[in-house]
């Protein structure tokens, strides 16, 4: 679901840090199609297989992205990551420098 969440973003919602607008100049749609062909996913970095976090360098800076689940309501956690009904994911992108 992850990574079908990252493709298309149907189903959830995409945050952008401020310093990700500022480091793009507001143009980021090509770093949005970078995280979406991300897949570069290890043991080492996803140890649960989740697909839910990467790292990677744009315009010669680290970035860093994250799912989250949220309730519908944007309240709370999800009761159930896996049940699409009752969760929003959250795409939140930032500069490795924020987290």
């Amino acid at each position: 679901q992850n990574d079908a969440f990252r493709k298309d973003l149907r189903g959830g919602r995409l945050l952008l840090s401020l310093g990700v607008m500022e480091h793009t100049g507001g143009a980021f749609s090509d770093l949005v199609f970078a995280i979406a062909a991300f897949d570069v996913f290890t043991d080492g970095n996803d140890p649960y297989g989740e697909h839910d976090f990467g790292s990677l360098v744009y315009m010669g800076q680290p970035v860093f992205w994250k799912i989250d689940y949220y309730d519908l309501d944007m309240e709370l956690g999800s009761p159930d990551p896996s049940n699409p009904d009752v969760t929003t994911r959250t795409l939140t992108i930032m500069m490795a420098w924020e987290y």
